[in-house]
């Protein structure tokens, strides 16, 4: 089982029709199962894009 890391809720609202009918909505987040360091987490789509970037510009910064 993967270890969910981030904080991300579902986002609930209500959907409206052009007649302004109110129907419930929930959005999840994009959570996403990524492998660091040989543990599974649950991060959504940009944290690990947050992550990888900072991952590249800290080889870049090195070499």
């Amino acid at each position: 089982m993967a270890t969910k890391v981030t904080t991300k809720k579902p986002l609930f609202g209500n959907r409206r029709s052009h007649a302004l009918n109110a129907t419930k909505m929930r959005q999840n987040p994009n959570l996403q199962t990524y492998t660091i360091d040989g543990q599974k987490v649950k991060l959504s789509a940009r944290e690990a894009r947050t992550m990888r970037k900072a991952e590249t510009k800290t080889e870049n910064t090195e070499a």
